[in-house]
């Protein structure tokens, strides 16, 4: 079998879309011989016949189909291909690391991103999870373009948007503590008992406890869902973010240890880059509808 062009490929498409010379011709701003030339060489350099030509529709064969198929999958990564090479014409980056951290509503920030991809297939997404300092790390390394975390503010090597507040709050199972629940518990009180905790996704960088008890045995998970699962199974103690806990607090099956000495917290969610780097226009774009869209992690 001989080679066949992507111009054949093309104007056979064109006449199976179609369903016939005349109208592929139309499409393509061909003459109707050329298309027809075009389809007949196709046949030849395959070996089999593509298209019954004897109704008043062109019609695929069962080989034609086949082969259909398989030269639409061609051709749309033709355009695609297009389409990448116009980008980067254009300066538009060919792929944007983005960082989701532990503390992150992760379903709308899918969401949005999801939809923003959709608009730019030619820009590749590579999307990773990272708790407590990871996000950090992987920002400073130049590991990552974007990171959805908290940040120290203060820092003029960062930009950020403000997305919403995220409360930390201390909880058990009911029953797990030995003792009635009250809001005088004292830290100290704590420290016999199983303290579930995060582990810090960094590989360089300092690690930062937050909220450990000294000298409590730890149970340590790698998210916030194990973790729930984990206090919820009455295994441990630990901290939560409440909007992954609202409903369980309302019908009682997990209880808020929070009170004057066992405080939590309240972290301010970011999207964040380097300000001290420059960014091509997809990144831009994506910072944009960012900032457009903040009040969903609000809501």
């Amino acid at each position: 079998m001989s080679a066949f062009t992507l111009h054949d490929l093309q104007c056979f498409d064109a006449v199976a879309r179609a369903g016939g010379f005349q109208a592929a011709a139309q499409v393509m701003n061909r003459s109707h011989p050329a298309v027809f030339a075009a389809v007949a060489k196709l046949e030849r350099q395959v070996g089999v016949t593509l298209l019954e030509r004897g109704g008043y529709r062109v019609q695929l064969t069962p080989a034609g189909q086949s082969f259909h198929r398989r030269a639409q999958a061609l051709l749309r990564e033709l355009e695609s291909l297009h389409a990448h090479t116009a980008q980067l014409a254009m300066g538009a980056e060919s792929e944007l690391r983005v960082v989701i951290g532990d503390m992150c509503p992760v379903p709308q920030t899918l969401r949005l991103l999801s939809s923003f991809f959709a608009q730019h297939p030619s820009t590749r997404l590579h999307l990773h999870f990272e708790a407590i300092t990871g996000p950090w790390e992987r920002l400073f390394n130049d590991d990552a373009d974007l990171i959805f975390h908290h940040v120290d503010k203060h820092d003029a090597r960062l930009e950020w948007l403000s997305l919403c507040p995220v409360s930390f709050i201390p909880v058990a199972a009911p029953g797990f503590l030995p003792f009635r629940v009250t809001r005088s518990i004292r830290r100290e009180q704590l420290r016999d008992l199983t303290q579930c905790i995060m582990r810090d996704t960094a590989q360089r960088s300092q690690p930062r406890d937050y909220f450990v008890v000294d000298g409590a045995p730890q149970c340590t998970v790698a998210d916030q869902l194990m973790k729930k699962e984990v206090i919820l199974q009455g295994m441990a103690w630990g901290h939560l973010p409440r909007f992954l806990i609202e409903q369980e607090l309302r019908d009682g099956s997990l209880v808020s240890l929070a009170g004057q000495y066992l405080t939590g917290s309240v972290e301010d969610l970011v999207a964040a880059r380097r300000h001290d780097r420059p960014h091509g226009p997809v990144a831009n774009q994506l910072w944009e509808v960012i900032r457009e869209r903040a009040g969903e992690w609000r809501r």
